[in-house]
C-alpha cells in the first residue's frame, strides 16, 4: 500500500485524477511536476504541500518561485529536475504521467531508488523496454501499469505464477472517433474531429493517437515488455463500449477479463493500493444498464498506424524509438494544423524506412534514434 507519492505530470489528465485518488486515500505528496501550468501547480502545491515542485519550463519555474515564496516548497526548473522529483527518498511510489520520451530518465531514476512505479508513460517502455525492465528487475523496483488496458491485464494475471500459462493477451480498443469510416472519410477529418474521443477524456496527444490507433500499437509494444511476451502473443480487438478493459487467454482455454466503467481513477487507485482493494466512492459498473458488449477486428487499412507499430515491434531494437519519436513529432504538427490526418502515418513511415534498427541498443543509441526520427519528420514537412 502506498503512503507517499511523487507525481510527474501533475497538471495533465492522469496527474489531476491521481491527486483526486490521493485525497480519497489520504496519501502524502512529496513532489509535483509540470511543464508550464504555473497557476494550477500553485493551486496544487497550496493544497497538498509537497516538499518539491518542478516546472520543466525555466520561465515558469522562476514565476512559481515568486508565487510560492510564502511556502516551504522548494521549486526547481528544467527537465533534469524531474529525476530529483522521481528519486525523492520520502516517496514510496512515483506516478509517471508525463507525455513522451521526457519520462524515460526520471523513470530510471525512480527505479534506481527502488520505488513502486505507477506507469502511465507508455513511451518509456516503447522506446527502452528492455533497459527499463532489466533495471527494475535488478533493483527490485515494482512497475504497476496505470493505463486501463495494462492495468486490466495486470489484474487478470494476479495469481498467475508461471507466464508459460498465458496463450495471449487481448488488448481492447475503443476504435476512436473515426471507427467505421472509410479511408477517404477518415482522411477528411480535422484536429477538431480527432479530439472527440467517444469514451475517454484525455490529453490532446494521446487522443490523436487513439484516433490513428497508434496508441494501441504503442500499447502492444508496451505489453510485450511488461509481460515479456513476443508479438505473436499480443492481440488487439475493437470494443466500442470501453467496459472490458482487456483480457488474458490461458493455454487451457480459460479467458479472464477485467470490467469497469471508463474511469481512469480505477486503475490509478489500484496502482496505489495493490494487492489490496479498498472501498471506492465512485459509482460501480451496473451490468444491467450496460449496452451490449461487442468485439470486432481492427481495420488496419483505414488505421495503418497500428500495423506500422506492429512492424516496429517485430523489428525490435531502436525501431520502436524511431516509431515513437516520429509519431510524436508528426502529432505535434497535426495539432498545430500543419499536416493532415494521414500525414501522421506517412511521415512516421518515412522515418522508419530511413533509419536502420540498431539491435540491443544502449540508452544513448535509443535517445539518438528518437532525435533522428524527429528531425526526419521535421525535414519532410518542410520539404
Amino acid at each position: 500500500m502506498t503512503n507517499t507519492i511523487s507525481i510527474l505530470g501533475s497538471t495533465g489528465s492522469i496527474g489531476r485524477q491521481t491527486l483526486d485518488v490521493a485525497e480519497q486515500l489520504g496519501l502524502n505528496v512529496a513532489a509535483l511536476t509540470a511543464h508550464s501550468s504555473v497557476e494550477l501547480v500553485e493551486e496544487q502545491v497550496r493544497k497538498f504541500r509537497p516538499r518539491l515542485a518542478v516546472m520543466t519550463d525555466e520561465a515558469a519555474a522562476r514565476d512559481l518561485v515568486v508565487r510560492l515564496a510564502d511556502t516551504e516548497t522548494k521549486v526547481l526548473g528544467g527537465t533534469a529536475a524531474l529525476e530529483e522529483a522521481a528519486a525523492m527518498p520520502e516517496a514510496d511510489t512515483v506516478v509517471t504521467a508525463v507525455v513522451g520520451m521526457v519520462g524515460l530518465k526520471p523513470t530510471l531514476a525512480a527505479i534506481g531508488g527502488k520505488k513502486r512505479i505507477a506507469l502511465a508513460n507508455k513511451e518509456t517502455l516503447v522506446c527502452a523496454g528492455e533497459i527499463v525492465m532489466d533495471a527494475a528487475e535488478r533493483s527490485g523496483a515494482e512497475i504497476v501499469p496505470v493505463d486501463s488496458e495494462h492495468s486490466a491485464i495486470f489484474q487478470c494475471l494476479q495469481g498467475c505464477g508461471d507466464r508459460r500459462e498465458i496463450k495471449r493477451l487481448i488488448l481492447t480498443c475503443s476504435g476512436g472517433p473515426f471507427f467505421g469510416m472509410s479511408r477517404a472519410e477518415a482522411g477528411r477529418m480535422t484536429k477538431k474531429d480527432a479530439l472527440k474521443h467517444p469514451n475517454w477524456k484525455m490529453g490532446p496527444k494521446i487522443t490523436v493517437d487513439c484516433a490513428t490507433l497508434m496508441n494501441k500499437g504503442l500499447e502492444v509494444i508496451e505489453a510485450m515488455h511488461l509481460y515479456r511476451l513476443p508479438l505473436s502473443q499480443v492481440d488487439v480487438v475493437i470494443h466500442r463500449q470501453s467496459i472490458v478493459h482487456s483480457l488474458v487467454e490461458f493455454r487451457d482455454g480459460a479467458v479472464l477479463a477485467q470490467l469497469g466503467t471508463p474511469d481512469m481513477r480505477l486503475p490509478i487507485r489500484y496502482a496505489m493500493t495493490c494487492p489490496e482493494r479498498g472501498e471506492n466512492p465512485a459509482e460501480p459498473l451496473d451490468l444491467l444498464r450496460c449496452p451490449p458488449l461487442t468485439f470486432t477486428e481492427p481495420d488496419r487499412a483505414v488505421f495503418p498506424c497500428l500495423a506500422l507499430a506492429e512492424a516496429a515491434a517485430a523489428r525490435g531494437g531502436t525501431a520502436c524509438a524511431v516509431l515513437n519519436g516520429a509519431n510524436e513529432e508528426a502529432v505535434r504538427l497535426f495539432l498545430l494544423d500543419r499536416i493532415g490526418f494521414y500525414d501522421i502515418f506517412h511521415l512516421t513511415e518515412k522515418a522508419m524506412a530511413a533509419l536502420p534498427a540498431v539491435e540491443n541498443p544502449t540508452l544513448e543509441e535509443i535517445l539518438e534514434a528518437d532525435q533522428a526520427a524527429r528531425e526526419i519528420v521535421s525535414k519532410e514537412y518542410l520539404a
